[in-house]
């Protein structure tokens, strides 16, 4: 089978693969659409890992199922999960299922990038979700980046008329400004350096948006009353924008830290102020199963379009182009890959 093999943002080969055989308790799904995260552009990442087959937002079709399956079956469409939590340890039965030791070491074989994936034991138990029949693969890309927003949102105790305000506003940035609208939040302020995604920003329901270079908690408190923001989402690891985060925050607020920096990277925090005006700061990573489904109910109850952010679909030769594409981050939102094309 053709693959796309990731050695850097740069050099994406397209490159064959034996297709993979499945165990009695696996699958096998054919990749109908593969959405590229921005986190599979971050270099410092994943560079050292290289060569590999990257794509973890997948949408396609069971082909074959295994004899100790249950649940699915030959031509079911679905989504898969890249990562799974063991649902038994101190951080699951805390609600911490991003932080298990199981979640971060399952993945599917090899990833998202190629014409087909096999599905672990693990995954196929508590990773495969049906897709309803009103959502078209192209939603289902949007299944794993939607729930880790869902995730931050719950996490940070987002309301219905909130001040929200957005820093960065890239797919996760608009995500989140889609997510806050849904929610009912009074105003939604958005930031970024570029141009066309503050232009989609407002599209997608900012209701004002702020260029980066600005005076961002000026602008905010100018545009909110006088008030600061009662909630801030960071979703740029910019240390620039970190701090015009922390300093965008009203009194008894929350600042949702969505995500890293460079590492190694030290962001320098305003912490009397933080202290003394009660302000809550939360860290998100990824999403649960219970996430997950919660996706899946916002995109095909029509809460949360996600068809109008898709700007590129592209076939698997052309992965390294989408790649460029997300990494310049200037004129696209999402970049579809096509394997079987």
């Amino acid at each position: 089978m053709r693959v796309a093999m990731y050695y850097n943002n740069n050099d994406i080969r397209l490159e064959e693969m034996p297709r993979p055989e499945i165990d009695p308790s696996e699958s096998l799904v054919k990749v109908i659409a593969s959405g590229i995260c921005g986190s599979d552009v971050m270099e410092w990442y994943r560079k050292k890992k290289a060569p590999l087959v990257l794509g973890h937002e997948i949408a396609g079709d069971v082909v074959e199922v295994g004899g100790d399956v249950q649940g699915f079956r030959e031509g079911d469409r679905v989504f898969v999960s890249h990562h799974v939590p063991c649902m038994s340890c101190k951080y699951c039965m805390a609600g911490h299922h991003t932080v298990c030791d199981t979640l971060r070491s399952t993945n599917y074989d090899p990833g998202g990038f190629a014409e087909y994936i096999r599905v672990p034991e693990m995954n196929v138990d508590r990773g495969v979700f049906l897709l309803p029949d009103n959502m078209t693969y192209d939603e289902g890309v949007f299944i794993e980046p939607l729930g880790c927003v869902a995730r931050g949102q719950d996490l940070a105790g987002a309301e219905p008329g909130q001040t929200v305000l957005v820093i960065g506003s890239g797919i996760t940035g608009l995500l989140h400004i889609k997510l806050a609208k849904a929610s009912k939040a009074e105003r939604i302020i958005a930031t970024d350096m570029v141009g066309y995604r503050l232009e989609a920003a407002r599209r997608f329901g900012a209701t004002a948006v702020i260029k980066a270079t600005d005076d961002v908690p000026a602008r905010v408190a100018e545009l909110n009353d006088g008030k600061k923001a009662d909630l801030v989402i960071i979703c740029t690891g910019a240390s620039k924008a970190i701090d015009q985060g922390l300093n965008s925050v009203d009194r008894g607020g929350t600042i949702l830290l969505f995500a890293p920096t460079d590492p190694g990277r030290a962001i320098p925090i305003p912490f009397n102020e933080l202290w003394r005006e009660e302000v809550t700061m939360v860290g998100s990573y990824g999403a649960s199963p219970e996430d997950l489904e919660t996706a899946i109910d916002l995109i095909s109850s029509g809460m949360v379009n996600v068809r109008d952010m898709i700007t590129h679909r592209l076939g698997l030769a052309d992965t390294g182009l989408g790649f460029r594409l997300v990494a310049e981050a200037k004129e696209s939102i999402k970049v579809i890959i096509e394997p079987q094309k």
